[in-house]
């Protein structure tokens, strides 16, 4: 069976995963590549074995999760279902069973927040991990070295990252809840910041846990939200 160490090490998605990196780089994005992904593909395992669902669905959470973000090396415009796509044609072309490949699919299409939905449950896992993933690491490196005092100029994308010193997901069986939690340097940005851009993703989060049969919450500096 494909493993997502396979998927890590097969020349073409490297190749894609490059790509997608490039573009996103050049539009001026925070950062897609491998480190995200390769947290996305934790965190999603993770989430489904920690809840209880430790078969090969767990894996598939993973490959979902490294191959999620894929569809950039298109276009960011409906990067998720292009994405999907691609991630099919690779993964029956490296000898994927065809429903496993579906299903990864699946999960990759509904990712977004403009269009996705919570679907399955790699599809909710996939969904939780990659919105949970804000962390001033994602800023480029040139916004990185800018002074704080100069913070106001950049884009709140990049202003919520570079405050966000620390995101994790957490799964807590006794209360049934998935916690997203968060500690943001309130002097580089407010905490409504955050909410301005991750509302809508958080939102769909608690979706997912809800699809799940768990709640989500979401604990910024020791408060907790939703």
């Amino acid at each position: 069976m494909i493993t997502v160490a396979d998927v890590k090490n097969d020349e073409e998605v490297k190749a894609i995963m490059f790509m997608a990196e490039s573009q996103i780089e050049a539009l001026g994005f925070t950062e897609h590549s491998v480190r995200h992904s390769s947290i996305v593909s934790k965190w999603a395992g993770d989430i489904l074995e920690q809840i209880g669902i430790k078969d090969r669905r767990m894996e598939l959470a993973r490959i979902a999760g490294y191959l999620h973000d894929i569809g950039n090396s298109v276009n960011r415009e409906d990067h998720a279902q292009s994405g999907a796509i691609l991630a099919y044609k690779i993964l029956t072309r490296m000898g994927m069973e065809y429903r496993e490949a579906a299903a990864i699919m699946m999960a990759i299409g509904n990712h977004d927040e403009n269009q996705g939905l919570p679907v399955s449950e790699i599809t909710a896992a996939l969904i939780i991990a990659d919105k949970a993933d804000v962390h001033k690491s994602r800023v480029r490196s040139n916004v990185t070295l800018m002074r704080t005092d100069n913070l106001g100029n950049l884009n709140i994308h990049d202003r919520v990252n570079l405050a966000a010193e620390k995101s994790v997901v957490l799964v807590d069986n006794e209360t049934k809840e998935i916690l997203l939690k968060i500690v943001i340097d309130t002097e580089k940005c407010p905490v409504m910041d955050y909410f301005e851009i991750y509302f809508k993703r958080m939102q769909l989060c608690r979706r997912a846990a809800d699809f799940l049969g768990w709640k989500f919450v979401l604990i910024i500096n020791d408060v907790r939200f939703l």
